[in-house]
């Protein structure tokens, strides 16, 4: 059983630096890798990304993240990703990285994901070229991320979780305005995830939305979102399986 910790939007300042790496303390005993689902910083700015790479730097287990929203508003987005790999933070804009975890081999294709809504209620790339450029940004990196997750298998992993900040199904955004669902997720993301297969989708984004969901082809996807899970971070465990039986429910508790 792989322990996957995940958290999303932590959305650190200035204020409250050292206290979420004080809420890290025993990571170690609870899961085998932390993953981070965009909205670390508040703003996005350089000071921001340095508080969050010595909140993370030489964490326990290994750490990956993807960048969200926030994190770009400040055009920083990558000094600040560079900030965290000098702390040992791994940081996925399209692309997937392997780590082993007791001989299984756990793979995390991610990327930061972007709108565009979902089925019956989506956007089009058709039109003015700025909603052609937002569609296209949405499709362009579920596209990514089809082909990250897909390599993963190619390279031997026994396990596949995707990690966005934006969500991939509209069941996570329960609680959510209805009228914000386009700029919290979209649909290609989750076509992206059924095509290439996975064991789990972890997302962050949507604050006021709910923590379980599914895509069409029964991957199961949980929104982390900090707001959301209300605990430093959730842990799911993961069973390698093979390809005789159903994937094993995904448990979870809270540190």
């Amino acid at each position: 059983m792989i322990r996957v910790a995940a958290v999303g939007d932590i959305h650190l300042g200035p204020d409250v630096a050292g206290q979420y790496r004080e809420r890290l303390t025993g990571l170690a005993d609870h899961a085998d890798v932390l993953l981070v689902a965009g909205d670390l910083t508040r703003h996005g700015t350089l000071e921001e990304g340095r508080i969050v790479a010595d909140e993370l730097r030489d964490a326990p287990v290994p750490v990956i993240a993807v960048l969200g929203n926030h994190d770009y508003h400040s055009e920083a987005e990558n000094e600040i990703t560079e900030m965290l790999g000098e702390a040992g933070v791994t940081v996925l804009h399209s692309g997937g990285t392997m780590i082993d975890c007791g001989g299984v081999r756990l793979g995390v294709a991610g990327c930061k994901g972007f709108g565009g809504g979902f089925a019956g209620s989506s956007g089009d790339e058709f039109g003015e070229r700025e909603m052609k450029a937002f569609i296209r940004h949405t499709r362009e990196l579920s596209d990514g991320l089809y082909e990250s997750l897909a390599a993963l298998d190619d390279q031997g992993a026994d396990l596949k979780v995707a990690l966005t900040h934006y969500s991939p199904v509209k069941d996570t955004l329960t609680g959510e305005p209805l009228e914000i669902y386009p700029f919290l997720g979209s649909y290609l993301l989750a076509e992206a995830i059924d095509r290439a297969g996975a064991d789990l989708a972890v997302h962050g984004h949507a604050h006021m939305g709910s923590e379980k969901g599914v895509t069409p082809n029964g991957v199961r996807v949980r929104n982390v979102a900090l707001p959301v899970i209300k605990q430093a971070y959730a842990v799911y465990g993961l069973e390698k399986r093979d390809s005789s039986r159903p994937p094993a429910e995904a448990g979870r508790s809270a540190r």
